[in-house]
């Protein structure tokens, strides 16, 4: 079975850039992850036993170097496809970002990825949290939020 379905995403030229440049940090962290790794990380492979830390931890060690070597794959097909976008001068001219089959899905995973990365250098534990929208710290996070929102209803509508 293919999957031969097609998502144009609308953005502008600098938030192309600045999306690759986020993306590109993102690979850097997950492709270094140190023998102990930071919080960031942690928040990417959280405990899928939370009321048994020792089975959570195991199954943590026996998995989160295939879970990170995902993310370091996705975040390259997101990548390959930023670098693929028309390169005009004004900065906000939009640009067309075309997403076929699984680099939808790997999109998807990476910006909630990127997105857990930067609550967990905030301080955000839950997406519910109030913060101050005129605080430009979270307008990073917030303006992931709505295009990851934009990129699950326009990959809905395609199923």
């Amino acid at each position: 079975m293919t999957d031969d379905r097609i998502v144009l995403l609308t953005l502008t030229r600098i938030e192309a850039t600045h999306l690759a440049d986020l993306v590109r940090q993102f690979a850097d962290l997950v492709d270094s992850t140190p023998s102990t790794p930071d919080p960031a990380i942690e928040r990417l492979t959280p405990d899928v036993y939370p009321d048994d830390p020792d089975a959570s931890r195991e199954f943590r060690a026996v998995t989160r170097a295939d879970l990170l070597r995902r993310r370091a794959h996705d975040a390259r097909l997101v990548l390959d496809d930023l670098a693929r976008v028309d390169r005009v001068e004004d900065e906000l001219a939009p640009v067309d970002v075309s997403l076929e089959g699984e680099h939808i899905e790997s999109w998807l995973r990476t910006l909630a990825a990127v997105r857990l990365v930067i609550a967990n250098r905030l301080g955000i534990v839950d997406d519910g949290e109030e913060h101050d929208p005129e605080d430009p710290r979270y307008g990073v996070y917030d303006w992931l939020g709505y295009r990851l929102e934009g990129l699950v209803q326009a990959a809905e509508q395609e199923l």
